[in-house]
């Protein structure tokens, strides 16, 4: 820890501290102007990645809106009536009816 100690006694902490504060007025415009590529690039590939997410979501919603009204159009053309049948095949296999029993 003495090297830490050394470093911050004596002239040089003040004469980086000044050299620092003269080169920043230079240095920052420099550092800013070729970091505005990097960040239209950045902007430019979120929005390349937005407009691709909400055409797929787009295409999903619009595959589910085909489905449900497929289902819908075969829901129309099935008879209404209560048919049991699965129940009284069932129980005419097993003895048993799916009814749960209740806990207690």
């Amino acid at each position: 820890m003495a090297i830490f100690e050394d470093i911050t006694k004596g002239p040089v902490p003040v004469l980086l501290g000044l050299g620092v504060a003269m080169a920043a007025p230079s240095v920052i415009p420099a550092l800013a102007s070729g970091f505005r590529p990097l960040a239209k690039a950045l902007v430019k590939g979120g929005l390349t990645l937005y407009d691709a997410a909400r055409e797929g979501v787009a295409e999903a919603g619009e595959q589910l809106n085909d489905l449900v009204a497929e289902t819908r159009a075969e829901m129309a053309h099935r008879p209404r009536h209560s048919d049991n049948r699965g129940e009284e095949e069932y129980v005419e296999t097993t003895n048993r009816s799916r009814r749960r029993r209740s806990r207690s």
